[in-house]
């Protein structure tokens, strides 16, 4: 079956969140079943969250200094200050990522609207 294989409006929609599931969820099963036999303190699991969070760290990275589309009309200050602020407002919510989120999208819209 292709993507042109079907003459529906809807077809592009569902190939693609099941061309989607099947690359992403079975991996996360795999990681499920075969986590739960792991040890926390196992060097295989430190690597793992150890390139997670390198992934992590550097996609924001490129975010903050190398943006594009919209993002790239925001000053890199505002971007910055935006990730400096949210970050400090996930820990003092005691690691709440909705708060960290929203407190930064809040400062980069706010400055983005101030600056331009």
């Amino acid at each position: 079956m292709t993507f042109d294989g079907v003459d529906a409006p809807w077809w592009p929609y569902l190939f693609i969140l099941l061309g989607g599931a099947v690359a992403t969820d079975i991996w996360r099963w795999i990681g499920v079943l075969a986590g739960s036999r792991l040890s926390q303190d196992s060097l295989l699991l430190v690597w793992v969250r150890t390139t997670a969070t390198g992934l992590v760290a550097g996609v924001i990275g490129q975010l903050l200094l190398f943006p594009s589309g919209a993002l790239a009309a925001a000053p890199i200050g505002v971007r910055i200050a935006a990730a400096a602020i949210g970050w400090t407002a996930f820990r003092l919510a005691r690691n709440s990522i909705v708060a960290g989120v929203l407190v930064g999208e809040a400062v980069l819209l706010g400055g983005w609207r101030l600056l331009s």
